[in-house]
C-alpha cells in the first residue's frame, strides 16, 4: 500500500510538471509583455495580448495530431517530438524582430506543448475513471495551477536581472528537467495490443465516436466557454493591473495570490467530488459564477472602475469557483471516451481551445479603459454553460420516460 501511494503520488507530480510546461510558458511572460512589444516594435499595447492568446491557438491545433499519434506509437515518444519543438519555436520567440514573428513562435511553442498538455490526460484516463479520475485530475490540476502562482513572480526576476529573453531559456531548461523525469521513472501507459495504426480514417472514426456521446460533445462545448472567459483573465490582467490600476511592481504578487485561490479550489474538489459528485459540483459553481459576475456587471455599469480592493476580492472569488470547475468538466468530457482517450482528448482539446481563442481576443478587444468587459464576458459565458447543462437535464429526463 505505502510503495502504491508513493507510485500514485509521484505519477501526480509528474502529470502536473508535463502540464506545468504550458502554464510556464503563458504565465512567466505576463510581467514582460510591454518590453517584449517595445522590443519588436509593437504600437498598440492591446495587441500584447495576441502573444498569451495565440499560443492557446497553437495548443488547440497541435493536440489534432499529438492525440491520435498517442494512439498509435504510445504517449511517451510523441511527449519528446512535442518538446524538441518547442525548444526550437522557443529560439524563434528569443530572436524574433516583429510582432508576426513573435506569434509564429508562439503559436509553434503552442503546438510543441499540446503534446505534453493533452497526452498528460490521456495518460491519466489510461489509468483512472470516473469520479477516481475526476479526484486525481483535481491534485494534478492544483498542483499545476502553482506554477501560475510562482511564473508572474520568477518572470520578473528574469526580466529584471537578465532580460526577457532568459524567459524562454529558462522554460527550455524546465522542460528538459521534466522530459528527464518522465523518461527515467514513468512506464509508459499504453499497452501494445491497445495500439493503432496512424491512419486519417482513425480520426474519422475517432470524431465520429466521440460525437455518439451527448456528455462528450456538451462539456466540450462548456469547456471552451469557460476557457474563453478565463482566457480573457490571462490575457488582460497585465493591461488591467499594470495600466488600468498602476500596479506595475505589485502585479506578479496579485496574480499570484488569486492564483493560489484557483489553486485552493481545485484541491478542494479533489476531496468534494468524491461526495457530492463532478456534475453536481460543475453545476453549482457555474451558477456561482454567472451570478457573481453579472453582479458586478449590474453594480458597475456606466461607472469608473471600482478601488483596486473590490477589483481583487471579485476576481479572487470569481476564479476560487472556476477552481471547481477545471477538472470536473474535463474528466466529465472524457468519462464516456476512455476506450479512444488519446483521440478524445484532443477533440477536446481542440475544440475547447479554438473555440475559446476567438471569444477571449474578441472580449479582450473591449478591455481599454474598464474591467467591465472581462466581468461580462464571465457572465456571457457562464449563462450559455448553464443553458448547455439545462439541456443536459432535460434530455436525461426524456431519455428516462
Amino acid at each position: 500500500m505505502q510503495i502504491r501511494r508513493k507510485s500514485e503520488f509521484e505519477f501526480t507530480i509528474v502529470m502536473a510538471s508535463l502540464m506545468s510546461l504550458a502554464a510556464l510558458a503563458i504565465d512567466a511572460l505576463l510581467p514582460a509583455l510591454n518590453q517584449i512589444g517595445d522590443t519588436i516594435g509593437v504600437i498598440d499595447s492591446k495587441n500584447n495580448q495576441l502573444l498569451i492568446t495565440m499560443i492557446f491557438l497553437g495548443l488547440g491545433f497541435g493536440q489534432l495530431v499529438s492525440g491520435p499519434l498517442s494512439d498509435s506509437i504510445g504517449r511517451k515518444p510523441v511527449i519528446y517530438f512535442g518538446y524538441i519543438i518547442f525548444v526550437l519555436s522557443s529560439f524563434l520567440c528569443i530572436f524574433a524582430t516583429s510582432l508576426e514573428m513573435m506569434i509564429v513562435g508562439r503559436v509553434l511553442q503552442g503546438i510543441g506543448l499540446s503534446a505534453p498538455r493533452t497526452i498528460s490526460m490521456a495518460i491519466v484516463r489510461d489509468r483512472f475513471s470516473g469520479d477516481r479520475m475526476a479526484k486525481v485530475m483535481s491534485f494534478v490540476t492544483a498542483i499545476f495551477i502553482l506554477v501560475p502562482v510562482v511564473a508572474p513572480a520568477f518572470g520578473q526576476l528574469m526580466l529584471d536581472l537578465f532580460g526577457w529573453e532568459a524567459i524562454f531559456y529558462s522554460q527550455i531548461i524546465f522542460g528538459l528537467f521534466v522530459i528527464l523525469w518522465l523518461w527515467r521513472r514513468q512506464p509508459e501507459t499504453l499497452k501494445e495490443e491497445n495500439r493503432r495504426p496512424m491512419k486519417f480514417s482513425m480520426f474519422i472514426e475517432g470524431i465520429k465516436e466521440f460525437m455518439k456521446h451527448k456528455y462528450s460533445i456538451v462539456f466540450t462545448l462548456i469547456a471552451g466557454l469557460v476557457m474563453s472567459a478565463f482566457m480573457v483573465y490571462l490575457s488582460s490582467s497585465q493591461q488591467i493591473f499594470q495600466e488600468q490600476y498602476g500596479l506595475v511592481v505589485e502585479f506578479p504578487y496579485i496574480f499570484a495570490g488569486i492564483a493560489l485561490g484557483v489553486g485552493l479550489a481545485t484541491f478542494l474538489n479533489g476531496t468534494f467530488v468524491m461526495k457530492f459528485g463532478m456534475l453536481k459540483l460543475a453545476t453549482i459553481f457555474m451558477i456561482a459564477i454567472t451570478i457573481l459576475s453579472a453582479a458586478f456587471v449590474f453594480i458597475y455599469y456606466g461607472k469608473s472602475n471600482p478601488s483596486i480592493t473590490v477589483m481583487i476580492i471579485f476576481t479572487a472569488v470569481l476564479l476560487f469557483f472556476l477552481g471547481f470547475i477545471f477538472g470536473n468538466v474535463n474528466a466529465l468530457a472524457m468519462q464516456p471516451v476512455g476506450h479512444i482517450a488519446g483521440i478524445g482528448s484532443a477533440i477536446f482539446g481542440f475544440v475547447s481551445t479554438v473555440m475559446a481563442v476567438p471569444i477571449a481576443t474578441f472580449i479582450g478587444s473591449f478591455i481599454s479603459v474598464s474591467v467591465l468587459p472581462l466581468f461580462a464576458g464571465f457572465a456571457i459565458c457562464g449563462s450559455l454553460c448553464l443553458i448547455l447543462l439545462l439541456y443536459l437535464k432535460i434530455s436525461d429526463r426524456k431519455a428516462v420516460i
